[in-house]
């Protein structure tokens, strides 16, 4: 009972400074929202925009009712330190009386978890760009609300805000989007792969390096817009759906008038964010793909999909954590996700109660005892796999927040030196929990 009292204390005047410093230095506001996505599509918005003017990006995946304000004071989140939180309210009373150089562009993550908390936003953020980037049919936190189209709904809410004057980008190749982009008054314009896209991707394909052509070292693609076609790169990460960032930043710079080149170039020189599908060194010259950040049926089909594409030498090992906030739909989807990794990985290791449906299926598809294991706890799945794998093998890591599968990349790469570097949730409020 008292954390909830004291959280909504500080959000209370975290807003409130948050409004006075917006109506004080009136940046130009981008916000993004979407249930796949949003973190690396906002990193990569604020790269392209960074040459143009003083631009400050949501910290991390800072993007609820505490995160928000807390980018714009421009703080981190101090967790349950009282000092902590004294010195950010000090901030950003500072910032309301003083004058300050402060940026000219926002880069918003806007997230939501529960019905109600985009209008509760947008009662006191006024945007300028809404950037939308995908709603799939079980999207994550789907359980708080009655149905996923109450969850297409309640982030739609983001474009519907935007005034006459805004800008609306939106992922065309999501039916959904595409459908609702017809109501909106605003300017609006679409990213994607599917024809008729204003800024359009194609001929996606994984770079291998030349020395090993059995290693992947990324992606590559290229970008068509207003007539003119440029090859992008993306190195260091795996999976097509992660090209749904870059598209997006890509639409973001045209509108705002940024050559297709440059864009290009500031793109292949932006670092993706830890865990996701990121490509890290393991032990015994084995390849981690790491997608930890979170996981939801759709991110999760997209990664295995990618595992399912690499030409290596090594066996491809799916390593999977529970789908967490799925509500109905948790039970259908874990074994759904059985199956799938039946078809494309020869072992599979799952942690956490959720995922025990997916080791009945793929059992069933008989991949065999040998090659399924299951665990409870994402640091006892990581220690069993130090000495399980072998040389050429690649490992797809994946689960909610909550399963920690951060934990089991921690315990097999090849540098653990570096972990608060190259994994998420390295910080002290995460490590305390």
């Amino acid at each position: 009972m008292f954390r909830p009292i004291v959280k909504l204390i500080i959000a209370t005047i975290l807003r409130f400074e948050a409004r006075l410093i917006l109506k004080k230095y009136q940046p130009r506001i981008i916000a993004i929202t979407g249930s796949v996505g949003k973190t690396g599509t906002k990193d990569a918005i604020a790269s392209v925009l960074a040459g143009q003017a003083k631009v400050r990006a949501s910290q991390k995946s800072f993007n609820s009712e505490l995160g928000v304000p807390l980018t714009i004071i421009g703080c981190d989140n101090p967790w349950w330190n009282p000092f902590g939180w004294l010195k950010v309210f000090v901030e950003g009373l500072g910032l309301i009386l003083f004058r300050s150089n402060y940026p000219e562009c926002l880069v918003l993550e806007i997230g939501v978890d529960r019905p109600g908390d985009m209008k509760s936003t947008l009662a006191w953020l006024k945007i300028d760009v809404a950037v939308l980037t995908n709603l799939p049919e079980v999207p994550v936190h789907v359980e708080f609300f009655k149905s996923p189209e109450e969850v297409v709904k309640e982030k739609w809410l983001l474009a519907q805000a935007v005034p006459a004057t805004g800008l609306v980008i939106y992922n065309h190749d999501d039916a959904k989007l595409k459908a609702l982009a017809s109501e909106l008054k605003c300017r609006n314009i679409s990213y994607g792969f599917q024809e008729g896209a204003t800024v359009r991707g194609s001929d996606i394909h994984i770079n291998y390096q030349k020395e090993n052509t059995e290693k992947p070292e990324g992606l590559g693609l290229r970008v068509d817009y207003d007539g003119k076609s440029v090859p992008f790169n993306l190195p260091g990460v795996l999976g097509a759906h992660q090209l749904y960032s870059l598209l997006a930043a890509t639409a973001v710079g045209v509108s705002e008038e940024i050559n297709l080149i440059k864009i290009s170039e500031v793109l292949a020189r932006t670092e993706t964010p830890p865990g996701r599908m990121k490509l890290l060194a393991g032990l015994k010259e084995t390849l981690i793909i790491d997608d930890t950040y979170n996981s939801s049926p759709a991110a999760l089909e997209a990664g295995l999909n990618t595992l399912s594409e690499l030409r290596i030498a090594g066996r491809k090992i799916a390593v999977l954590g529970d789908m967490l906030e799925l509500g109905k739909y948790t039970i259908d989807e874990h074994r759904k996700a059985g199956i799938l990794a039946s078809r494309v990985a020869q072992v599979l290791v799952t942690v956490g109660l959720r995922m025990k449906f997916a080791v009945e299926e793929a059992m069933r598809k008989k991949m065999g005892k040998k090659n399924v294991y299951h665990f409870d706890d994402s640091r006892q799945a990581g220690e069993f796999l130090q000495n399980f794998i072998a040389p050429a093998d690649v490992i797809l890591v994946k689960g909610s927040q909550s399963l920690r599968m951060e934990r089991v990349v921690e315990e097999i790469m090849a540098n653990p030196e570096e972990k608060s570097k190259l994994l998420v949730r390295q910080d002290s409020g995460w490590s305390r929990r």
